[in-house]
């Protein structure tokens, strides 16, 4: 089938800009105050092996176990469950594996008092192939979902036409990239030559020379700059925080007056080198660029440069910035899901569906992220290795790339300013407890780390190999760890130390595995929750290491509910949030024991 939408969804309006990423501003009325969603994702228990009996199976197991009284509410169905390609322009259930339908499957799990979750993805197709992706078909299929009661969309970045997402045509660089850039042009439109440019009075602007450098990833070759765009945020090597694209500005003196712009630049349709060009123009007066370019430029062959044609603008008194940018890839993959929750928003005004927006972190949507969705992917998968019926799946700690716990948290961890009850939560991916490759102490590491990141809480094993009161089970049923993530404060907790860092520990973007950090997040009670993490798999921790609450109040005072409370307390009640015992601290210094490989101390420090 011949994918028929050329063209990536314009902006509506400046909201949709790269420039309003920080107003904090929702678009389409998005629902606010969402506390991380809790629940059970197919994806690595089963992979696209989960089917309707597997499905009741585990709604069963909630009930059996108790999951639905401690938060754990969403049954989602993740890829795997549709049919190949559309039935009458709908999408349809497998009919092996979902024969009794969706609306079937829905109805049972409402019945248990529980959440029904589906999934599909912004591209043509899904990640595991059917061509039934919801490009095209937002509203189509946002009404399918309202009628199935569909409480929670789990919405994937596979076969994006519009970037070169997984499996989608690299050559699809060619929207998220400018094209190379050797100079601009401005000529001054005289008044006696009615609005044509005046040929004694033109300035050639040379982009190496001239012009410069905002953001990180654009630099200068030869005699042009290239890689002007947003860089792919899916792997593990780049810092969250910070620029995460780039721009070749020019900062411009010429008379107030109309002029004509003209760019020179060089085509390409690979990472660095694209076809579309957006321009901006900053005055004084205003901290939003006026767009005065968003388009395709005609492409030039064998690196060859080229002109565009005339562009009228206007410079104005003051300082004048001429952008020349590509934020496409943000803006882009925005537009789209923004699509689908217009659709959703028109099947159903009043409607309740979480969108959990699944991009991998590819266009760093913990910036854009909270103006349609309730939570975001920050990396790839946690696992490449998903499991099956009767094969429980692997997990591993750490990895050179995305896979494993570490490098999900070593991202997130830093994210804690993007997120919060007004915004959304950062998704380190579903839990991986339970699966093998991960110890008992890892697993319950991995469960601290996600409570007190405020990250959803979605399990993702078979849940017929936890019994009660063993390990697993002692471990995702946690009340005290389960109450930080739900804590209506709402607050990611803040890194306030790390081993390995001189800098401030809460932004600095730490790959390094051998280290301690110390995790602190403000509670709706006026306590505070300190969390102390040894990364390290083969060694234990040095030695112990204490957190005055002069340190605790110094990065995260501000956001406390009593902080002159907790400052000036006489004594603090300390509760140890695995053994569940209290002691009395009265020095106001709190210190982690030595901690096995892949440790963990979690305590709820209580004023007095």
């Amino acid at each position: 089938m011949k994918f028929d939408i050329e063209r990536p969804y314009e902006p509506k309006n400046s909201e949709y800009r790269f420039d309003s990423f920080a107003s904090g501003k929702t678009l389409l009325n998005k629902k606010k105050n969402i506390l991380p969603p809790m629940g059970w994702n197919s994806w690595n228990a089963f992979g696209s092996g989960n089917t309707e009996k597997l499905t009741k199976i585990m709604a069963d197991c909630f009930i059996e176990l108790g999951l639905d009284k401690l938060g754990y509410k969403y049954l989602v169905l993740d890829d795997g469950c549709y049919l190949p390609e559309r039935v009458d322009g709908k999408v349809a259930n497998e009919e092996t594996k979902f024969s009794q339908g969706f609306k079937a499957l829905s109805d049972y799990i409402h019945s248990k008092g529980l959440k029904f979750g589906m999934y599909n993805d912004v591209g043509t197709n899904l990640c595991a192939g059917a061509y039934v992706g919801t490009c095209g078909h937002e509203e189509t299929d946002a009404q399918c979902y309202v009628n199935w009661g569909v409480d929670f969309l789990k919405v994937d970045n596979c076969y994006y036409p519009w970037d070169n997402a997984t499996f989608s045509d690299a050559q699809n660089a060619r929207y998220v990239y400018a094209p190379n850039i050797k100079s601009i042009s401005l000529e001054k439109v005289s008044d006696e030559a009615d609005g044509k440019a005046s040929n004694t009075n033109t300035a050639i602007k040379s982009a190496a020379s001239d012009g410069v450098l905002w953001g990180e990833g654009a630099y200068v070759k030869e005699d042009y700059v290239t890689s002007i765009g947003t860089f792919d945020g899916t792997g593990p090597e780049h810092s969250p925080v910070g620029p995460l694209s780039s721009e070749l500005r020019f900062i411009i003196s010429e008379a107030p007056g109309e002029y004509l712009l003209k760019v020179e630049y060089s085509t390409g349709r690979e990472v660095g080198v694209g076809s579309w060009l957006q321009i901006g123009i900053n005055r004084a007066e205003s901290a939003e660029a006026d767009i005065v370019y968003d388009d395709f430029v005609e492409e030039t062959k064998n690196g060859s440069f080229a002109w565009t044609e005339p562009i009228k603008i206007s410079i104005s008194h003051g300082e004048n910035i001429i952008r020349i940018m590509n934020h496409r890839r943000q803006e882009n993959t925005l537009c789209s899901y923004a699509k689908l929750l217009e659709g959703l928003n028109k099947a159903d005004p009043n409607h309740n569906i979480i969108l959990s927006l699944c991009e991998w972190g590819k266009t760093q949507p913990h910036q854009w992220g909270y103006k349609v969705g309730d939570s975001w992917r920050i990396l790839n998968d946690i696992t490449f290795r998903v499991g099956a019926d009767g094969d429980p799946g692997h997990a591993d700690w750490e990895s050179d790339y995305t896979p494993g716990v570490a490098p999900q948290y070593n991202k997130a961890v830093i994210m804690d300013e993007f997120a919060g009850l007004d915004l959304g939560w950062n998704d380190p991916d579903m839990m991986m407890i339970g699966m093998d490759g991960l110890d008992m102490t890892q697993c319950a590491t991995h469960m601290a780390m996600w409570c007190i990141m405020n990250s959803p809480l979605m399990l993702g094993l078979d849940l017929r190999r936890v019994n009660k009161g063993d390990d697993i089970y002692t471990i995702i049923t946690n009340t005290d760890l389960i109450a930080l993530n739900q804590d209506r404060l709402g607050i990611q907790g803040k890194r306030i130390y790390c081993s390995n860092i001189v800098t401030d520990p809460s932004t600095t973007y730490v790959r390094d595995n051998k280290r301690v950090d110390a995790v602190a997040k403000p509670l709706s009670d006026g306590s505070v929750a300190l969390a102390f993490f040894n990364l390290d798999k083969d060694n234990k921790s040095d030695s112990q290491i204490t957190i005055s609450k002069d340190d605790i109040i110094s990065f995260i005072g501000n956001k406390m509910v009593n902080k002159e409370c907790f400052e000036k307390a006489g004594s603090y009640e300390i509760r140890n949030l695995w053994t569940k015992e209290t002691a009395t601290n009265s020095d106001g210094k709190f210190t982690a024991p030595v901690l096995e490989p892949c440790g963990n101390y979690v305590i709820k420090i209580t004023p007095v």
